[in-house]
């Protein structure tokens, strides 16, 4: 499912090269045709206060954007910002992302600690209540380990079962200790410690927006085919684009109501917001 160029070119002009060079990319991954969910997660830690202030969180959501617009017909993406706690659930739009970054942050509070679970917790539960039936890629970006490594590798692996995959986006050095933790996530045993290998990581400079847009782009794709076709052989998702069967909740997340609202605004609904 595909936003039209020219929805994009009336919507978003400033986007319309990063959406041809997101096509692009799609289409090497073999994606084309494929409907997903896609969601991103930002790190709002003080540690990420140059990389608001230097702009590279805004590109990263435009980026995101660009990709959507290929995967998901609807021109938006949910985001959640977190720290210690989840700090803001809200969207970005192709009509309305330029600024969209900096007019968020300007109603968030003081920037706090880093905890993933909570963020996951979030994501997993708009998606179920969503109802959608299309698999679920989660741009999920930071700049560290988290506070408690324990509960984000507890997430993770009760994630498994779920027809959602993690894109971890390290901010900083590729090479630095800073991410050990998330090199441990990535590579998780399977079957032992979870069913499916549900995750994948991988680093960009401080300033992501030294990274080139079609570089960007396969990095965010690199795990997720693969995924996808394990995650389609275990009957974790629907087989084939398009199914309409809907996938399996996970039994962490049974207790949590079912429900077939549009995911445009849910967050206000979930979450009171």
């Amino acid at each position: 499912m595909v936003v039209s160029l020219s929805k994009v070119e009336q919507s978003a002009p400033s986007l319309v090269s990063l959406y041809k060079t997101a096509g692009a990319s799609v289409e090497s991954r073999g994606l084309s045709g494929e409907a997903v969910a896609v969601y991103l997660v930002i790190d709002y830690s003080y540690s990420m206060l140059p990389s608001y202030r230097d702009g590279s969180v805004q590109a990263l959501a435009d980026r995101v954007l660009g990709l959507s617009a290929h995967l998901d017909d609807d021109g938006t993406v949910p985001v959640v910002f977190f720290s210690s706690g989840v700090d803001s659930l809200t969207e970005i739009a192709l009509e309305d992302h330029e600024g969209r970054i900096d007019r968020i942050v300007a109603g968030l509070g003081s920037m706090g600690g880093t905890n993933y679970h909570k963020a996951m917790d979030a994501v997993i539960r708009h998606y179920r209540e969503s109802g959608s039936t299309a698999p679920a890629l989660v741009l999920f970006q930071t700049d560290g380990a988290p506070t408690s490594r324990s509960a984000a590798e507890k997430r993770l692996c009760e994630a498994a079962t779920l027809p959602i995959f993690w894109q971890f986006i390290g901010f900083g050095s590729r090479s630095s200790d800073q991410f050990r933790f998330l090199r441990k996530l990535d590579r998780l045993a399977v079957p032992e410690k979870r069913p499916i290998d549900n995750a994948g990581f991988f680093a960009v400079e401080r300033d992501a927006r030294k990274v080139s847009d079609a570089e960007l782009y396969d990095l965010m794709l690199s795990e997720f085919p693969t995924w996808l076709a394990a995650a389609r052989a275990q009957g974790i998702v629907p087989a084939g684009p398009g199914a309409q069967v809907a996938a399996d909740p996970g039994p962490a997340l049974r207790d949590a109501p079912a429900s077939t609202a549009p995911r445009q605004g849910l967050w206000a609904r979930l979450f009171g917001r």
